[in-house]
């Protein structure tokens, strides 16, 4: 799994989803391949290693096409190598398919096809797909597809092309994420994140779990596997090319520290009514999705300030951000609060009802531990609300309601920009609901709003001293052990700190 990139089009495929694959390399990988319809047949390049090996090959091959796939692989199944990399095609090779996720019955399925005389080439659990595609095609690459799914457990999100079908791709998601890009005059981009579609068109239509599209010069089509129709809106990303560019940074990680100043400052922007010294939140005050009630209109506010119990989840980073959260909560508006880790909270039973909000909260508005709880709340009762990053993410698409950070695409790999974003957002809401529940007075809501509007520019007066900070750093730099301590609100500051050091310099702490 990684990363996915596909196009159709005018252009000449090979430099956009070589471009489109470079800016997905934050998210880690160990192999790279291509795949284009060239001069009507299937042509398939792929390596162990960075992307630049696969452009010098790709460039010595001199390929042209106006549709193809491109992927970034981290292995599940088989070693990093050649062979393991994707595109995967079937016996044919006329079928080539790249894939995010999991198939969890790939060897019941594997002997199935083998039993059937089909012969494989690795030992990925991807390839599974483009055998099984084979297996039911019969002129007809969505059906065959659709078909193929039926079969599938586990979760994925893949793209297909088809030699003898040169003018479609076919993609498809479950539990791994998938976003169609629309450009002008039948060109279209798929790709597992927006940030390799954003410089093409700002156009998006997300993909929803067991939805198949079908992307043609003339249009496209989405489906469920069954082959129903599905109506889908457009939606729009609004954040700005220069967020996932380095800028003249050396890395990314540098760049979102440096920016914290200005996406706090964006997280509460347009939220502050700075002379009454209200909060205003959309997200919480807008109708609650799914929610119809005939006393009128329930919004994520209300079902807060009616809370019995509020249940904040999250993972890494954003647990850490909950923790903190908890500490609001609780000693500003005295609710019972329960901070959960999201991969632990979904293997237990987990005991919510009408009278629980269930906050999730993600950067990514992707991590599955976190939407799977959260689909286990809802599914028993609660209202569940997300806290997420991404806008149209999964998380942002299934909750009942919730906030955006604003905080813009976060490409290094080590969050920091989105936590101080998560704390700052979780203050507007503890604030918005003591202002409602009468507990905090004009008085104090005048100097907590002061305070909040000062932390963009102390942030930046803090980051003014990387110079000095990184000369204390330098003293350390040769320990291998590290403690941090903390207290109170500054105990998951202690956790993240350490979390920090752990995750960029492979030190214990």
């Amino acid at each position: 799994m990684c990363g996915i990139v596909g196009y159709i089009g005018k252009k000449n495929v090979v430099p956009v989803i070589l471009e489109g694959l470079k800016k997905l390399e934050y998210r880690g990988y160990d192999s790279s391949g291509i795949a284009v319809i060239d001069k009507g047949k299937i042509s398939v390049t792929k390596c162990k290693g960075r992307i630049a090996n696969l452009d010098n090959i790709v460039k010595k091959k001199n390929l042209f096409g106006n549709i193809g796939l491109g992927h970034t692989r981290w292995a599940t199944h088989g070693d990093p190598s050649d062979r393991n990399a994707h595109p995967h095609t079937d016996g044919s090779g006329k079928i080539a398919v790249v894939h995010n996720g999991i198939v969890e019955n790939y060897a019941s399925l594997k002997k199935l096809l083998i039993d059937e005389g089909h012969k494989f080439k690795s030992d990925t659990d991807t390839e599974i797909f483009a055998h099984l595609i084979q297996k039911f095609y019969k002129g007809d690459i969505l059906k065959a597809v659709q078909e193929a799914l039926v079969l599938t457990e586990g979760a994925y999100a893949f793209a297909v092309i088809c030699e003898d079908e040169p003018d479609k791709i076919v993609a498809a998601r479950l539990g791994s994420p998938l976003v169609i890009g629309i450009g002008k005059k039948g060109e279209y981009i798929v790709a597992s994140d927006p940030i390799a579609i954003v410089k093409h068109t700002r156009k998006v239509i997300y993909l929803d779990d067991e939805e198949v599209v079908l992307l043609q010069p003339s249009g496209y089509r989405i489906t469920d596997r069954h082959n129903a129709e599905v109506e889908k809106e457009t939606e729009e990303i609004t954040w700005s090319l220069d967020r996932i560019t380095k800028g003249g940074f050396p890395h990314y990680m540098f760049k979102e520290i440096l920016e914290q100043s200005q996406t706090v400052y964006d997280a509460m922007r347009g939220r502050i009514l700075k002379e009454e010294a209200k909060i205003k939140l959309g997200g919480l005050e807008s109708h609650l999705k799914w929610i119809d009630k005939k006393d009128g209109k329930i919004t994520g506010l209300k079902c807060l300030l009616n809370a019995k119990r509020i249940i904040i989840l999250g993972c890494g980073t954003s647990w850490h951000a909950a923790l903190i959260g908890e500490y609001m909560f609780e000693n500003i508006i005295g609710v019972p609060v329960e901070v959960e880790y999201a991969s632990e909270a979904r293997y237990r039973n987990f005991i919510v009802d009408k009278n629980t909000v269930v906050i999730g909260i993600s950067q990514s508005g992707e991590t599955l531990d976190t939407l799977a709880a959260l689909r286990e709340a809802k599914k028993r009762g609660a209202i569940t609300l997300g806290l997420v990053n991404s806008v149209g993410s999964t998380i942002a698409r299934e909750t009942h309601g919730g906030v955006y950070l604003h905080a813009g695409p976060e490409i290094g790999v080590a969050s920091t920009k989105a936590f101080t974003s998560q704390v700052c957002v979780l203050a507007l809401m503890v604030l918005l609901m003591g202002q409602e529940k009468k507990i905090i007075n004009k008085k104090t809501s005048h100097t907590i709003v002061h305070a909040l509007l000062k932390i963009p520019e102390q942030i930046k007066e803090i980051l003014e001293q990387s110079d000095a900070i990184l000369n204390t750093a330098k003293q350390y730099v040769n320990f291998n052990n590290f403690l941090y301590l903390g207290r109170g609100y500054n105990f998951p500051i202690a956790l993240e700190g350490a979390l920090k050091l752990k995750e960029i310099s492979y030190i214990h702490a």
